[in-house]
């Protein structure tokens, strides 16, 4: 597919708001005042940054609002309203962090803190959900999607929430994870038993073979869904997002001792590459439609 900006900066951006999220919401630091100020600030602009970023890949934004009120049957709209759930629950946990002298007296920050922390994965869930569940795109119909955008939100909060330690870990957890998402998915279009003769429909008369495209030229469908990336290419990107995403960062936060100067590789170093793998996410997810066309999957 033809990976749009706005939908890649949204499920990066937003994971890693809601992941920091979450680990505030456990007290993950335990901070107060103008600390707690500046990772809730960030926290809020991540996600809200994220979600709104989303809507720029609507055909007309204002059906944004139409999307809460098709919960029982959508993903996109559970997202909408357990971000907005979410959001909300970690608000007061937010300002009892910084404008209590003593947090750790509230008794009530804990309990609230740990709901805001699952409606806040739970968001990241549904965002993972609403590409899993598309059949017509092999590359995400698979449990390792969920799973790689979990480990994503997971890994990434937990280094901007400062738990280093913790957030090396979860580098080589979210690398593991990555790098299985990425040979599953070279698989997927062919286990999905996706040819010509099934889009067609003329299996059962032969072997069926494109005479003419059904386009005499360039159209939306084949610069939305049959955007192909080179395989030279593609794992050249695959190398260099699993290294900044997650090897140096791990070999940071791991071997060296925490501090901001470590932070301020580790952070940009992850960002970078979160954003490489999530365009490689995108781009190289081949829909079925394509066989009309005559394209099958890439070869990596």
């Amino acid at each position: 597919m033809h990976p749009a900006p706005s939908v890649i900066f949204f499920t990066a951006f937003s994971g890693l708001g809601f992941g920091l999220l979450a680990f505030l919401g456990l007290g993950m630091p335990d901070v107060s005042g103008w600390v707690a100020f500046a990772f809730f600030f960030i926290g809020y602009a991540l996600a809200v940054g994220g979600l709104l970023a989303s809507v720029f890949h609507l055909a007309n934004p204002k059906n944004a609002v139409k999307a809460f009120s098709q919960w029982r049957t959508s993903w996109l709209s559970r997202e909408g309203v357990l971000s907005v759930a979410a959001l909300l629950i970690v608000a007061p946990v937010a300002l009892g962090r910084m404008l209590l002298e003593a947090p750790g007296q509230a008794l009530w920050l804990g309990p609230v803190g740990w709901l805001g922390a699952v409606l806040s994965l739970g968001t990241v869930l549904c965002t993972a959900m609403i590409y899993t569940q598309l059949r017509a795109v092999p590359r995400w119909n698979m449990r390792l999607t969920p799973a790689l955008f979990l480990s994503n939100a997971l890994a990434g909060g937990a280094l901007l929430a400062g738990q280093v330690r913790l957030a090396g870990v979860l580098m080589l957890v979210l690398g593991a994870v990555q790098i299985a998402a990425w040979i599953k998915g070279d698989t997927r279009f062919a286990e999905a038993g996706s040819t010509m003769e099934t889009a067609t429909g003329l299996g059962p008369i032969g072997r069926v073979r494109l005479l003419e495209p059904p386009h005499a030229g360039e159209n939306y469908l084949l610069r939305e869904m049959g955007f192909r990336v080179a395989r030279k290419h593609a794992l050249k990107l695959r190398w260099i997002a699993l290294g900044l995403m997650c090897a140096l960062p791990a070999v940071l936060l791991l071997a060296f001792p925490a501090g901001h100067a470590l932070a301020l590789v580790a952070v940009p170093s992850h960002v970078a590459g979160l954003l490489a793998a999530r365009w490689l996410f995108f781009a190289q997810a081949e829909h079925v439609q394509a066989l009309y066309y005559g394209r099958g999957p890439a070869k990596v």
